[in-house]
């Protein structure tokens, strides 16, 4: 620990404490650890440095001790078209007035005995960014730029214990900071539309925390294989109350629960595949799954009322596979693919045109060089493909009709560097 910079370690802690992302799965980051986002997220089974315990926290086991500083630089392409308005919404929208975003993250993990392991790790969980400077609900009465921003920050302590030689548990608390902010709807903020109009748009940021658990189990079956379980329950946060008039039920905005299994095969000494496979609940957390219907609107389901409106959003299964290749006992090579399952609706655009996280298919690739015993350095990029929805009675017939079509990409850089000791 006396090698560590103390300077650095300071800066990554403080940037750590507001992360703002546009994440890739729906609004949840890829991957925890830069060595995971190297292989598309593919983690659950297979531990590699002290962002374990975000992952799985039976991992914390069997990583030894180690501290893990890195970040990801995030450039994501969004934005929007409207076609087929009366109003006179139509056109091309770009969200992108802010183009990159860069998002901390510490791991640290101890063993304190044969059998037993903590671990500490901050992250972004995920967020939400678009800022358009033409906005798209001018027609309907808003004024300014439009745009959303949410940032989500974890830190998750973690304790495992190897409760055979081959098998471990684990347990964490995750805790959740988030912050808040909406511009440009002031098209919805009256007593029509909401059961709160004086806090639906232009609030400034609100912050929210909560708590949950995580647990996880790893065990290696045979030789070769090891696979993995983890679940985190549903965080019930703090409401915005600056937006209590936009998001269901007063501001309520949970971390909606998620679970996956993983499995690790060492092939040979020097080659692994392994696979993962997410759900993640969206349609569970009211503010994000409840659709946006106007004949509820107007009969009472208003923006903010328990049953108001969201953003429409499904619950999600993701699908990945890695493979990782030692050319040498300092290099380490790696690389994933990942395919998630659209949480967007295609009757559910018009207002995901502020949160368009449509994308589906990553290909990542990454390596790790053991810089010096005890000190490594690790690097990922990752490719968000272009994924376009394409709105079906998209846009109410009470704000003119037509279809909302919602498009993204990404890139995402990251690099980390390990102290073991």
């Amino acid at each position: 620990m006396k090698s560590i910079p103390p300077l650095a370690l300071c800066v990554a802690l403080g940037a750590a404490a507001s992360p703002h992302a546009f994440a890739t799965n729906g609004y949840f980051v890829h991957g925890y650890g830069i060595k995971a986002q190297g292989q598309a997220g593919v983690s659950i089974a297979q531990p590699q440095d002290g962002l374990a315990a975000a992952n799985n926290p039976a991992g914390t086991a069997w990583i030894g001790d180690r501290l893990d500083i890195g970040a990801s630089l995030f450039a994501p392409d969004r934005g929007a078209e409207v076609e087929g308005n009366a109003f006179g919404a139509n056109g091309q929208y770009d969200g992108n007035n802010r183009n990159y975003f860069l998002l901390p993250e510490i791991g640290y993990s101890h063993q304190l005995s044969e059998r037993l392991g903590v671990g500490l790790a901050l992250y972004g969980n995920g967020g939400m960014n678009t800022d358009y400077q033409q906005n798209p609900y001018a027609a309907f009465g808003s004024q300014g730029s439009a745009g959303v921003d949410l940032a989500q920050v974890f830190v998750t302590p973690s304790l495992a214990y190897k409760f055979t030689e081959h098998q471990s548990f684990g347990i964490g608390l995750n805790f959740v900071y988030q912050r808040f902010a909406a511009k440009g709807l002031s098209a919805f903020a009256n007593p029509a539309f909401s059961s709160d109009a004086d806090n639906l748009n232009d609030r400034g940021h609100d912050t929210s925390t909560g708590w949950g658990l995580r647990l996880g189990w790893q065990g290696q079956v045979t030789d070769n294989l090891t696979l993995g379980l983890t679940w985190s329950s549903k965080i019930k946060a703090q409401k915005f109350d600056r937006y209590a008039g936009l998001f269901a039920d007063s501001g309520s905005f949970d971390i909606p629960e998620n679970y996956g299994a993983g499995l690790s095969y060492t092939l040979t000494p020097r080659l692994t595949l392994s696979a993962d496979v997410q759900t993640i609940k969206y349609g569970n957390v009211r503010s994000v799954g409840n659709d946006f219907d106007a004949q509820a609107v107007f009969a009472g389901a208003n923006f903010g009322s328990k049953d108001g409106p969201g953003f429409g959003w499904q619950d999600i299964t993701v699908y990945k596979l890695a493979v990782s290749y030692a050319l040498s006992p300092e290099l380490t090579v790696r690389s994933g693919f990942s395919h998630a399952e659209q949480p967007v609706q295609r009757d559910q655009t018009f207002l995901n045109i502020l949160a368009p996280g449509v994308i589906e298919d990553h290909l990542s690739l990454g390596l790790t060089w053991q810089v010096s015993p005890g000190n490594e350095l690790s690097l990922a990029y990752t490719h968000g493909f272009e994924q376009e929805v394409k709105g079906n009675g998209s846009i109410p017939a009470a704000f003119g009709g037509g279809e909302a079509n919602l498009k993204m990409s990404q890139d995402i850089l990251g690099a980390a560097y390990a102290w073991t000791f």
